[in-house]
């Protein structure tokens, strides 16, 4: 039996990536896509896909996989035409199989359609109940089959596909970043709460729309600027087209894409996110002084902050782990007392460094706290005489209903553990965590105000109850 690393690994998995691209200059737009793929793996690993719109016949391919596991020259040379959109997933909604792979190509009355999406609805499960008894089939059980069929009601009765879709964001309620492919057009479409990053580039004349910008960098696209929340853009032989709905009055970008999610190298909504996970670790030094001889980070969202912490504690920064980047996303489930060898193949410690030495450790976020108990078992077996440990974010204490893997209350450690409790859990000499206000600092120079639901449980969005049921009596 094969099961995701993470499963084991314990840490918040990532979303999913989007991307899409409008060419006017005869790019070859499937290999583009490939790589900006690439460039957004971070964000999903366990499938990949392309769609190429020629002359209003899309083709696809994908499958179950890596985005180098999915896609060869032969597979790439397949895709011809002047549009293209391409997908990397993680399954925030519905099982992680082949037939919930994306894009999703459909079939509808105005043509085909391909569909990419990242992020999560929270009233998918209410929609598609509708549908199904009015008789409506799905073929999957992803919620991004809800806005497929959506587009497909509601196109009937507009002339043109931004206008649907406008009228279909004000009944669907969530976070999302959606890439459209038409017979004729790219679309682009960004949550009314911009919970979800989306921006724009472009390469000579023609355009393209990613989840980061990272991606833009990759095949050499110009950043243009960041979807707005609640905005659709059109892409088509005609440029590019904007339309602005009704948004809330606060924007609310989820804030583990900079804790987490994001690659360091990206820029969203106008704030680094290199630049933001220097700055938690300044303000974590700030805040949770420690006396000690060294700061390291655990690898990879950790290392940044904990650069951060060193400079403004003046405590020296040294690699204390090293991180297999061999581990692929499946590995072989261990027996239970076999657990702490996947640690050691994942994760080992620097012995000649962290020897006899008080270590402050930092890592990004505590979810369920068996990780950092193994880390830090880990680190004392390596010889460390104390391992302090620094977290980079909040206490996570309530549910995400916007894309991330930890939908219940009874998951998460903070929901009913004391911090000293949670010390204790860990095995660490002391814990300590970045601040709520901390935290929204660090976001240097962001357009936006920030979802921080998961650390205080106010939602941008109204959500399911269920979350919120749980009680720790």
């Amino acid at each position: 039996m094969c099961i995701t690393y993470n499963n084991l690994w314990d840490k918040i998995k990532e979303e999913c990536g989007v991307f899409g691209i409008y060419s006017r200059n005869n790019l070859e737009v499937a290999r583009l896509t490939y790589y900006a793929l690439y460039a957004l793996q971070h964000r999903g690993q366990e499938s990949a896909g392309i769609a190429v719109n020629n002359n209003g016949t899309i083709s696809y391919h994908k499958d179950m996989g890596l985005v180098h596991d999915v896609f060869n020259k032969e597979s790439i040379e397949k895709l011809i035409g002047k549009t293209a959109i391409g997908h990397v997933r993680y399954s925030t909604t519905g099982d992680s199989r082949i037939e919930n792979s994306q894009p999703m190509v459909v079939q509808y009355k105005k043509g085909q359609m391909a569909l990419a999406h990242n992020g999560n609805l929270v009233n998918a499960g209410e929609i598609r109940k509708g549908m199904e008894e009015d008789g409506v089939l799905f073929q999957s059980t992803i919620d991004s089959e809800v806005f497929a069929n959506l587009i497909s009601r509601y196109r009937k009765s507009n002339e043109n596909i931004e206008d649907c879709i406008a009228k279909i964001m004000d009944i669907i309620k969530g976070s999302y970043t959606l890439i459209i492919l038409t017979p004729k057009k790219l679309v682009g479409v960004r949550d009314k709460n911009g919970i979800r990053p989306l921006c724009i580039g472009k390469i000579k004349d023609s355009y393209v729309l990613s989840s980061e910008s990272c991606a833009l960098d990759a095949i050499g696209a110009e950043f243009v600027r960041d979807v707005n929340p609640g905005e659709i853009v059109v892409l088509s032989e005609y440029g590019i087209k904007s339309v602005q709905t009704n948004t809330p009055q606060k924007a609310s970008v989820c804030l583990f894409e900079y804790i987490y999610f994001a690659r360091p190298d990206s820029i969203i909504d106008g704030a680094s996110v290199h630049q933001s996970r220097l700055e938690a670790g300044r303000i974590l030094a700030r805040e949770q002084p420690m006396d000690a001889d060294l700061v390291i980070g655990v690898p990879d969202s950790g290392l940044t902050a904990a650069i951060g912490y060193s400079k403004e504690s003046g405590i020296p920064y040294g690699q204390g782990l090293i991180k297999n980047r061999y581990v692929g996303r499946t590995f072989i489930q261990p027996e239970q007392n076999q657990r702490e060898m996947f640690v050691k193949i994942k994760l080992n410690a620097m012995k000649n460094i962290i020897s006899n030495k008080r270590i402050v450790m930092i890592d990004d976020s505590i979810v369920r706290g068996t990780t950092s108990n193994w880390i830090v078992k880990l680190l004392k077996d390596s010889g460390a005489k104390e391992v302090h440990m620094k977290v980079s974010s909040p206490p996570v204490r309530y549910p995400c209903f916007f894309g991330m893997d930890f939908p219940s209350r009874n998951q998460l450690a903070a929901a009913c553990n004391t911090v000293e409790e949670i010390k204790k859990m860990v095995g660490a000499d002391s814990l300590g965590y970045i601040s709520l206000e901390g935290i929204k600092k660090t976001p240097v120079g962001s357009k936006c105000e920030f979802c921080s639901a998961c650390f205080d449980g106010k939602y941008p969005i109204e959500v399911p109850e269920s979350g919120d049921k749980f009680s720790c009596g």
